[in-house]
């Protein structure tokens, strides 16, 4: 592993980076995103990323959020993303889901600049156990936001809706 990756490893396990990141980078995520429509999303530099939308759980209207993902099947053309909500480690869920829970069938992507429809399901029990430990594999950090709060960090597969290639 590359010795940039493990300082940036460090530095997003701590708590000041739990206090700054949420506001910094998926803002920056969400402009560059769209000044290079969408062939660029600065986090994923680190790791792979998606840009989600969904639906707000109450308000119904699309929601955008760029998210770190761990694409399942290979990183050129996935087959399927588990996103992890870890929320940086803070307190509650992030609301993308919330949103997902809400309507898991009406979710889709942006990867590596292609949107894809995709639906969205909750990991739990013995599946959830297997990819958790996959996902501490694939980004250490994932260990100390879980041991910093007192909820279950949710996993969710996202897989392409029936008829998309």
């Amino acid at each position: 592993m590359a010795p940039g990756v493990r300082l940036v490893q460090k530095v997003s396990a701590t708590r000041t980076f739990a206090r700054i990141a949420p506001h910094l980078v998926p803002a920056m995520d969400r402009t560059v995103h769209r000044l290079t429509r969408g062939r660029v999303l600065l986090s994923a530099q680190m790791l792979p990323g998606v840009i989600l939308t969904v639906p707000g759980a109450r308000s119904g209207q699309l929601r955008t959020t760029p998210l770190a993902c761990m694409p399942e099947g290979g990183e050129g053309d996935a087959g399927g993303w588990i996103l992890v909500g870890s929320n940086f480690g803070r307190t509650g869920h992030p609301a993308w889901t919330a949103n997902l829970l809400a309507h898991p069938e009406a979710a889709a992507i942006s990867w590596k600049g292609r949107d894809i429809p995709v639906r969205a399901r909750l990991l739990e029990g013995a599946e959830r156990a297997v990819v958790w430990e996959a996902a501490l594999r694939f980004w250490p950090p994932y260990a100390a936001y879980q041991a910093r709060i007192d909820r279950e960090i949710r996993l969710f597969r996202l897989e392409r809706r029936d008829g998309t290639e």
